[in-house]
């Protein structure tokens, strides 16, 4: 690892007499940092995307489920882009699917507000 740090030290502009780095370092290199940006930023991503096509892909009529701004309801029907959200006593709207931010079986409790401080 240090010898990592001391060529990309010697990399910046400088003396005169420094030693140019072989090609083959240089491509290490970037694999290596596009190996930290794959698994530090891309993959968690993608699994949570794919956690969340699961989510919406199990729902079925009855679920509890939850919006981004914080809406509750009742899933009265399943469509293929959304679903059919009963939210009062005759009272339904269809919202798409990706607007589902959480969903609950019908006999789970609905989560407490979070603490302010």
């Amino acid at each position: 690892m240090n010898e990592i740090w001391i060529a990309m030290a010697g990399m910046g502009g400088g003396g005169g007499g420094q030693q140019q780095q072989s090609p083959a370092f240089m491509v290490v290199w970037l694999g290596l940092m596009i190996g930290v940006f794959y698994f530090i930023l891309i993959r968690p991503q993608k699994r949570r995307e794919k956690e969340k096509r699961d989510l919406l892909e199990a729902a079925k009529s009855g679920d509890r489920v939850v919006f981004g701004g914080g809406l509750l309801g009742t899933i009265a029907n399943v469509k293929e882009k959304t679903f059919v959200i009963k939210i009062a006593e005759n009272v339904k709207i269809e919202v798409a699917r990706y607007a589902v931010t959480q969903i609950f079986d019908k006999g789970d409790d609905l989560p407490s507000e979070p603490d302010r401080k």
